[in-house]
C-alpha cells in the first residue's frame, strides 16, 4: 500500500504490471482530497517517454525495482488517452475506472458536502466537478480556506507536503497527540544501472566491380626472306624443275592471345561480435534535507 509518506520513491520510479513486465516510468501522482490518499499516477510510456498515461495506484506496491501496479501493460497501452493537464473531470476518472474494472472506494473522510457525491465512493469533486489542480497545493493554505473555496479539491502531488491540511502526515504541531520530539528526515541518493537497447549493427554483403590490370607476354609469328646461294649442295635442288616459271609457296603464320578466367575463391569470414566496455558516467541529483532550529531562545544547539 502506497502513502503520502513514501510519494518521493515513487515519483520518478519504474513502473511494473502484475506480470513484473515494465510499462513505464512515473510521472506525476495525483490524491484524493477527500482522503489525501494516492489515486492515480501517470506513466510516461512509449519509445522516448513522450505518452502519460493515468494508472491506477489505490493498490499498488512499493518493491526494490520500483511500483509494481495492479493492473496488465496491454490494459495501460489502451488506456483512455486523457490529458495530464492538472485537472481530472468526473467523466474522464468514471472512464478511467470502467476501463481498468476496479471498484470505487466507499469513504467519505475529509469531504466538504455529502450531498455533493455521487454514489457511495470517495469521489474528487465537490460543487464545481472535482479539478485535480496542481496549483492547489500552493494557493490554499489552511485546511478552512479549502473547505471555502469549494473548486479545485483533489490536488496532483509532486512529492511535497500540502501543508495547509491539518491531518498531513509530516507536520508537527504541538498538542495533545505529538510528542516532545520531532523527526529530522534527508534524502539519500541510490546510483545503480539499467540495461536498455542503446542501437544496432549488422552486416551487409554487396557486390562491387573494379578494373584489374596486369601484363601477359604473347609470341607471334612474322614473316622473314631467307636466301642463299648456290653451293654445291644446293645445286640439286635448284636445276630441279624448269628454267623459268611461275610459282607460289604459302605459310601459315601464328600469333598467341590473352585468354581471361574467372572464378570465385573464399579468401575470409566475418561475423559481429560484442565488448563490454566500461566508463565513469557523473550523476548529479538535488537532495532535500531537513533541518532543525530553535525559535525564541538566544543559545542554539
Amino acid at each position: 500500500m502506497i502513502g503520502t509518506d513514501t510519494l518521493d520513491r515513487v515519483i520518478g520510479a519504474d513502473v511494473y504490471d502484475a506480470d513484473g513486465d515494465k510499462i513505464g516510468t512515473a510521472s506525476e501522482v495525483y490524491l484524493d482530497d477527500q482522503s489525501g490518499n494516492p489515486e492515480w499516477v501517470t506513466v510516461k510510456t512509449g519509445l522516448f517517454g513522450t505518452k502519460e498515461t493515468f494508472v491506477p495506484i489505490r493498490d499498488a506496491d512499493l518493491t526494490d525495482n520500483g511500483v509494481r501496479v495492479p493492473v496488465s501493460k496491454s490494459a495501460v497501452k489502451d488506456a483512455p488517452k486523457i490529458d495530464t493537464d492538472g485537472h481530472l473531470s468526473p467523466q474522464e476518472e468514471q472512464e478511467l475506472y470502467r476501463h481498468y474494472g476496479l471498484g470505487t472506494s466507499d469513504t467519505t473522510v475529509g469531504r466538504a458536502d455529502d450531498s455533493q457525491l455521487s454514489g457511495n465512493r470517495t469521489d474528487t469533486t465537490t460543487t464545481t466537478g472535482g479539478n485535480r489542480d496542481a496549483e492547489s497545493a500552493r494557493d490554499i493554505s489552511t485546511a478552512g480556506a479549502a473547505g471555502d473555496l469549494g473548486t479545485d479539491t483533489s490536488r496532483r502531488d509532486t512529492g511535497r507536503s500540502d501543508t495547509g491540511r491539518s491531518d498531513t502526515v509530516g507536520r508537527d504541531t504541538s498538542g495533545p497527540t505529538t510528542d516532545d520530539a520531532m523527526t529530522r528526515s534527508e534524502e539519500r541518493l541510490s546510483v545503480g544501472t539499467t540495461s536498455e537497447e542503446a542501437g544496432r549493427a549488422r552486416l551487409r554483403k554487396y557486390v562491387v566491380t573494379e578494373n584489374v590490370t596486369q601484363s601477359v607476354p604473347v609470341s607471334r609469328e612474322e614473316v622473314r626472306v631467307e636466301r642463299e646461294p648456290i653451293t654445291d649442295a644446293n645445286v640439286g635442288d635448284a636445276l630441279d624443275g624448269p628454267d623459268i616459271s611461275e610459282e607460289e609457296h604459302e605459310v601459315t603464320l601464328r600469333a598467341e592471345r590473352p585468354v581471361v578466367d574467372k572464378e570465385a575463391v573464399p579468401v575470409e569470414r566475418v561475423r559481429l561480435g560484442k565488448e563490454t566496455v566500461t566508463e565513469n558516467v557523473t550523476v548529479d541529483e538535488s537532495l532535500r534535507k531537513e533541518q532543525i532550529d530553535t525559535d525564541g531562545d538566544d543559545r542554539r544547539r
